[in-house]
């Protein structure tokens, strides 16, 4: 279906989606791993990984409330240096993503629950699992924007 040619480098970027692939949490086949081990297989030359350093995937609830809390204040105040209150911009974020983010998380349990945000550690356990390494990034990297 990709329609990989021999030869062809493949990149696989995940970006904040792994998140709501549902995993043993929820389906007893896993699809959050299995979609890790599909793939590895087809042999990419790099994978990226970007997703929220939070912890709201198999936490008890208060844990998950507090956690939730902490994250999306850091966000908040983030966006309150970026943007007036009265900026349409921000009144879409807050009402549209964000909003609609801490309420399933809070509020949500079971195949409801969309988001899961795991910690790093966690996610490379996953990733080494499914057969994959993590390499450094090049120091060439950090003059690329000077």
């Amino acid at each position: 279906m990709l329609d990989i040619r021999p030869g062809e480098a493949l990149a696989v970027n995940f970006s904040l989606q792994l998140h709501h692939t549902p995993d043993e949490g929820v389906d007893v086949n896993n699809p959050r791993d299995g979609l890790l081990r599909l793939v590895k297989s087809l042999s990419p030359k790099v994978t990226t990984l970007v997703e929220q350093e939070s912890n709201t995937n198999t936490t008890p609830f208060l844990t998950r409330f507090i956690e939730t809390f902490e994250y999306y204040l850091a966000m908040f105040e983030s966006i309150d240096v970026a943007l007036s209150r009265d900026r349409k911009e921000r009144i879409d974020v807050e009402q549209h993503c964000l909003a609609r983010d801490i309420v399933n998380i809070v509020a949500c349990e079971g195949k409801e629950r969309g988001e899961r945000h795991e910690l790093f550690g966690k996610w490379k356990s996953r990733f080494t699992m499914a057969g994959f390494r993590q390499y450094p990034l090049s120091s060439y990297l950090l003059y690329i924007n000077k």
